[in-house]
């Protein structure tokens, strides 16, 4: 299905560190980068490397954030003992570091870089594994996000006259803060899949969080019960997604692709494997091709088991979108494995499959009322479907 992929990537993008012990650790990104790296799939022809990775403009920060709380991060960038608690700068999730305010900047700007080679055509795919901080909110930072270069990505579209973004979410939190920016906003549909705010941080993404007055039903949530795993996530993944996206027929798919819903995840309570989250890169591709015009932009995101988890599923991501994808049995080049072990002092895992098969059961051929999942998928379907002609129940329940 691909033709041109962009692969945005600069060194300086680690800078973006909160520092030791942290889980946010750019040592994720840059081993993902080297695995992908000894797959070849940088070599490939209709691969593209974007770099350097230019600093984003203020002014295209200042479209989704306010002026204080920027004010506030160049301030901290540079006197690192400053604190703003009421900005969430400072806390333990989002600690300052000196530099913080050009590190983020960074990290915007290659987002920002994916979206204008996506938009102008030079490209049909662009993937950001460094970017995905989705928590980041107009006025404050929040669970490790200092800027969120995703909502910078898709202001910086719609200044371009573009008239429909679709962003869809697959980490474990709840994309919060790209909801709040567009709340209101009917030219961006936010969806998210995650599990449920009962469990997790941030505490918010319900399925009757619709969207603004302006913007009714754009905002789309599917909460899921802590210890959902492959079947169940991609059930709701394609009981709620193609739907939507087919009545609201977007020019752009922008996605968040956070692998903190595995089940060696230390920080949630999902439980899927990297063969059921590689089926949801499969899913959004195809989706992207199908509803978008194929224009895809995909960012990284959450994701803290560094060496069982992050590096092989963001390198089936990058093969996916290249359209070069990795057979699952396929082993893990010697090379990268000895690095882990010399840099580390980890044995990473040996073969780029956990050995599952999943596949997405089929709402539309009916389900279940006492299943936890089901009424979850039944809840957003509930709140957001008829806003868009959608039918709830076509089959009804088991």
């Amino acid at each position: 299905m691909s033709e041109r992929v962009a692969v945005v990537w600069d060194e300086r993008l680690r800078a973006y560190d909160f520092g030791p012990g942290h889980p946010l650790a750019p040592v994720r990104v840059e081993l993902a980068m080297r695995l992908a790296r000894e797959f070849g799939l940088f070599d490939h022809d209709n691969v593209t490397m974007l770099t350097p990775v230019l600093l984003a403009d203020i002014e295209d920060v200042l479209r989704v954030h306010e002026a204080g709380y920027v004010q506030a991060v160049q301030h901290a960038s540079i006197d690192p003992s400053f604190t703003d608690l009421a900005r969430g700068l400072g806390t333990g999730d989002t600690p300052v570091f000196s530099g913080m305010h050009e590190a983020s900047l960074r990290v915007a700007g290659a987002t920002i870089m994916g979206a204008q080679a996506v938009w102008s055509g030079s490209v049909e795919h662009a993937v950001n594994l460094a970017g995905g901080l989705h928590h980041a909110m107009p006025g404050a930072a929040s669970g490790f996000c200092v800027y969120n270069d995703i909502g910078v990505a898709i202001g910086w579209l719609l200044e371009q006259g573009v008239e429909r973004v679709a962003y869809v979410d697959v980490d474990v939190h709840h994309g919060d803060g790209v909801q709040a920016m567009f709340w209101d906003d009917p030219r961006v549909m936010t969806i998210s899949i995650h599990e449920s705010p009962a469990t997790l941080f941030p505490g918010t993404g319900w399925p009757f969080e619709t969207g603004g007055p302006n913007a009714p039903g754009t905002a789309v949530n599917v909460a899921l019960p802590a210890g959902t795993g492959d079947q169940g996530f991609l059930r709701a993944l394609h009981s709620v997604v193609p739907d939507l996206l087919g009545a609201f027929a977007p020019q752009v798919l922008v996605t968040q692709q956070g692998v903190d819903s595995h089940l060696e995840d230390p920080l949630a309570n999902l439980t899927m494997t990297l063969d059921g989250q590689r089926m949801t890169y499969e899913a959004l591709h195809r989706w992207a091709h199908k509803f978008a015009g194929g224009k895809w932009l995909a960012v990284g995101g959450g994701g803290y088991e560094w060496v069982d988890v992050v590096p092989r599923a963001w390198t089936h991501l990058i093969a996916e979108a290249a359209d070069h994808r990795i057979e699952p049995s396929t082993a893990v080049p010697d090379d990268y494995l000895a690095y882990v072990r010399a840099s580390l002092g980890r044995v990473a895992p040996s073969v780029m499959t956990d050995g599952r098969q999943p596949w997405p059961r089929p709402f539309n051929d009916g389900h279940d009322p006492g299943d936890p999942v089901d009424q979850a998928i039944a809840a957003t379907r509930e709140a957001c479907f008829p806003r868009w002609g959608l039918e709830i129940d076509p089959h009804g329940w088991f």
